[in-house]
């Protein structure tokens, strides 16, 4: 086992790995108008291998201008590719489909290089981005509108759903490939264009994918991507060209984004942060559990807004779980993700890493008990790596920020509760509502908890509740400011606006001069 207890009751880890390709010294542009561009300022952010520290590319900090241009090009695109029929469209796209699964491998490469999670991961992300393509090709479909003849005498009411122009859609490093594909595919089946700025850490493998997109045939100015951070984002929300924004992040910059962008009056959809919980009744598949906890809680090290972070066992549950999570988390191995036995790999920065690390120290000042530790894990080789191995915390209160805040790394508290009431109180106590769980064999305990939960996404023995591209993604109370969510049904409303027409047509007598005659 790569792990060595060093004494008490914390442990450490060690353990060995090597690192395969890295792409050196690229400055990433920005795509404009069908064309890749260079942006106005000079100022960069280093993308870094988080499993090596080193860098593969430089991202531009774009400016205003920067974004003012790609609008342009949007909105100038915008009536060529609105009259574009929804067929056509969807042809595009379909094509894009077919692309994304020839290079999956190689984006899959590319994604774990610059973001640090496992092969088995990342594959896993560019199949789910696949999947929102495909249900978006159904655009002709999925963008019916509704008939009804004789409203009244005479009158008809129909009812179409149409563009509305340029959206702005702003992306987090966690999922840097699905996440995107959450929302332009949408945006541009439905007839919009879009200016995308994804996230700084990891852009790399996204560019790919627009370069597959403008081979599959989308037209010049329909996608366009402009990188920066804080100004961009910024301009994105106040730009008067910019119909509505989508946005995924943290819930304290969801919230921002979602106020301004709406006081500038657009249709706003922000997708925040959150704390899952992974409740355990004393009838559940133990063997089962463990692993679809295990996964929730570590997959991605944990930077993902449906990781279970926080595990209730329910009376004789609890001990069950806890030593199972416990010997599991302790025999995880961290290191490359390229490696074929890697379980775990890094977080995405060095100082993402320290703020994690920070959370697990404010645990132990608030009196929680480490009974493991992952703040002194390296990787051999690779000692420039942004490393936090598996931790877990016990005898905790729902006041401690290890509870009540998002921490977004491989960090777990372990709780008891005496029923499943007394644990849906603790989630309701907590201000975030995106994703939980409940681990039982009946059928009566999850219809309760389904419908008791109100938390938005909820698995039953399902350790990470993700809905396919078809249903909607999103969460509730301070995970998700808006009313339409992600993919799905919600997916199209956001992008369009119903519009409703009621006809009359008055009886006319025809000219025999303008009959149709036989041939």
């Amino acid at each position: 086992m790569p792990w060595a207890i060093l004494g008490g009751s914390s442990r450490s880890l060690v353990t060995t790995s090597h690192l395969t390709s890295v792409i050196m010294g690229s400055l990433v542009q920005n795509y404009i108008g069908g064309g890749w561009r260079s942006a106005s300022s000079t100022a960069t952010h280093s993308v870094k291998n988080p499993a090596s520290g080193v860098e593969i590319a430089q991202v531009p900090l774009s400016t205003s201008s920067d974004v003012d241009a790609a609008v342009r090009a949007a909105k100038a695109a915008f009536p060529g590719w609105r009259s574009t029929p929804s067929p056509v469209r969807a042809r595009v796209l379909f094509r894009l489909k077919a692309l994304l699964e020839e290079h999956k491998e190689e984006l899959a490469v590319q994604l774990t290089e610059e973001h640090g999670k496992i092969l088995a991961e990342t594959r896993g992300e560019v199949q789910r981005g696949i999947e929102n393509v495909e249900h978006a090709c159904g655009v002709p479909t999925l963008m019916m509108g509704d008939t009804v003849e004789e409203i009244s005498k005479g009158i008809d009411s129909a009812s179409w759903r149409q563009p509305l122009g340029v959206f702005g859609i702003i992306t987090p490093y966690n999922f840097p490939v699905m996440i995107p594909l959450w929302f332009w595919p949408y945006a541009v089946a439905t007839g919009n264009t879009v200016v995308l700025k994804p996230s700084e850490q990891d852009p790399l493998t996204h560019q790919k994918i627009v370069s597959l997109a403008r081979e599959a045939g989308l037209p010049d100015g329909v996608l366009n991507v402009v990188h920066g951070g804080r100004e961009v984002v910024e301009t994105m929300c106040d730009h008067p060209d910019i119909e509505g924004v989508s946005f995924v992040g943290s819930s304290d910059v969801a919230k921002i984004v979602y106020t301004r962008a709406g006081a500038a009056g657009k249709r706003v959809q922000t997708l925040g942060g959150a704390k899952n919980f992974l409740i355990v009744m004393p009838d559940a598949d133990m063997d089962a559990t463990l692993d679809a906890c295990a996964g929730s809680i570590f997959g991605s090290s944990g930077q993902r807004c449906l990781a279970g972070s926080v595990v209730v066992g329910i009376g004789d549950a609890h001990h069950q779980i806890r030593e199972r999570i416990l010997d599991y988390a302790s025999s995880i191995r961290i290191g490359d993700g390229l490696e074929s036995t890697t379980q775990m790999g890094p977080v995405i920065s060095g100082t993402h890493r320290d703020r994690v690390k920070e959370f697990i120290n404010q645990g132990v000042a608030d009196g929680a008990t480490l009974a493991l530790d992952g703040r002194g894990a390296t990787v051999k080789g690779l000692e420039g790596g942004y490393w936090v191995g598996p931790t877990v915390f016990e005898n905790v209160a729902p006041d401690m920020s290890i509870v009540s805040e998002e921490i977004f790394g491989p960090v777990a508290s372990i709780n008891r509760a005496d029923s499943v009431e007394d644990a849906i109180e603790m989630m309701h106590s907590n201000r975030y509502g995106n994703a939980c769980s409940l681990f039982t064999t009946s059928g009566h305990a999850a219809r309760e908890f389904r419908y008791q939960a109100g938390i938005s996404m909820v698995g039953i023995n399902i350790g990470v509740a993700a809905p396919m591209a078809f249903f909607p993604f999103g969460g509730s109370r301070q995970s998700f400011f808006g009313d339409l969510k992600a993919a799905g049904k919600d997916g199209i409303a956001f992008y369009t606006d119903q519009r409703v027409v009621i006809s009359r047509w008055s009886a006319v007598k025809a000219d025999p001069h303008n009959l149709p005659r036989n041939s």
